[in-house]
């Protein structure tokens, strides 16, 4: 079930370093929210704090409120919460597509159930080929399901990665720029596949595609900074259609128009 995320007084160090400052906003469910802005200015940083994943990076900390419907992700600092089960209901995709290379596209696609408890081969079967279809991927491989899922292309391997998220029923997903190592056919693809996820699960992406961020999303964050080595901060949320349009701020405008970053 899609989940809706509140982000309150967020803040994310690396060490002493603040990366990100005071971030607040609302995730909409079944939407997908594009975060857009320059190089450095804390999107994929900010990304990562929804599942907990910003702590695994060496001194990697954080502060304020993440409330993932009525469940805060970071209660005390995870008592009570364990990230592992926080990164089950907030799954992510990555960058560059990572299938476990020795691993099967089946094995590669139940990786996350066998961990998460004890299945027959029927129910995984079944599974497998419910998110291979999710990720419109079953036609392409399912008369190659023991071969390497490395032996895929790109496009299929990052669609691979989605299946394997999916399989687990998150309530989010998160993509950190999951078409920037992918050709154009390769890219829609993937953007066809994002419109029918989100009636499913809650989205966020990361882009540094303007025209992607306009056709994928319903809402769009605009993040700068003020000089390097400042922290990364929200400047604006709203509908995307408004951020494209009629932004509030001016430096939204000059960035999604060309005059800087």
């Amino acid at each position: 079930m899609a989940k809706r995320i509140d982000v309150s007084g967020l803040n994310a160090y690396y060490g002493s370093f603040l990366a990100i400052e005071d971030i607040s906003m609302t995730v909409e469910p079944r939407s997908v929210t594009a975060f857009i802005g320059p190089s450095g200015c804390g999107k994929s940083t900010f990304l990562r704090t929804l599942n907990r994943m910003h702590e695994v990076t060496p001194g990697g900390r954080v502060d304020g409120k993440v409330m993932l419907d009525d469940e805060n992700l970071y209660l005390q600092y995870g008592a009570g919460i364990d990230p592992v089960a926080v990164r089950r209901e907030v799954g992510m995709v990555f960058q560059r597509p990572n299938p476990f290379p020795t691993m099967s596209v089946y094995d590669n696609v139940a990786a996350g159930l066998r961990l998460n408890g004890k299945y027959k081969k029927s129910q995984l079967d079944d599974i497998v080929e419910k998110s291979l279809r999710g990720a419109n991927l079953w036609n392409e491989v399912k008369d190659r399901l023991n071969k390497p899922g490395s032996g895929l292309s790109g496009g299929q391997q990052q669609r691979l990665c989605i299946a394997r998220a999916i399989a687990v029923e998150p309530n989010v997903l998160l993509m950190d720029e999951p078409c920037s190592a992918l050709d154009p056919i390769s890219t829609l693809a993937i953007e066809d596949l994002i419109g029918e996820l989100k009636e499913r699960f809650t989205i966020v992406i990361v882009t540094h595609n303007m025209q992607q961020a306009a056709r994928v999303s319903d809402r769009t964050a605009f993040f700068n900074l003020a000089a390097v080595g400042q922290p990364g901060k929200l400047i604006e949320i709203d509908e995307t259609e408004r951020i494209f349009s009629n932004p509030s701020v001016q430096a939204t405008e000059d960035y999604i128009s060309g005059r800087f970053g």
